[in-house]
């Protein structure tokens, strides 16, 4: 994995300066297979398929402590915002963790995020246009 490339892309993530899909693409490049953001451990994890790992910090100040109840409505209205309003990623932190998201997973070859709750809630979001017809999920 290429983790200046990766760094650059959490460094436009936590700025705002790109939108997801190049971020997406940027890290692909970088030979991402999969990232895990960690809104308890303010940290980002980003994994390739041979094992290793890049960990750096989720460094937002300010952000409030995970709430106990997992609320699906309020995850799903951020998620929309995102994709349709261009809402930055600070903001979709902080009203995911307000809606009790602990963390999440991000399969960008699966091309969906699995979002989860401190009691074990799980919300499965498919990247626009990526569901496939008879899938499980």
């Amino acid at each position: 994995m290429n983790s200046e490339i990766i760094h650059k892309m959490v460094l436009a993530t936590l700025s705002g300066s790109l939108p997801f899909p190049e971020i997406v693409g940027g890290l692909i490049s970088a030979g991402v297979e999969y990232y895990f953001v960690d809104y308890v451990g303010l940290q980002f994890s980003f994994y390739c398929g041979e094992g290793s790992v890049v960990t750096l910090p989720l460094n937002y100040e300010g952000l409030p402590n995970v709430h106990l109840n997992f609320d699906g409505a309020a995850l799903r209205a951020a998620i929309f915002d995102s994709q349709n309003n261009h809402q930055k990623f600070r903001q979709f932190s902080q009203r995911a963790v307000e809606a009790g998201v602990q963390g999440y997973y991000a399969f960008l070859r699966g091309k969906r995020v699995v979002y989860f709750g401190r009691q074990g809630d799980q919300h499965v979001e498919w990247f626009p246009g990526a569901k496939l017809a008879g899938s499980l999920i």
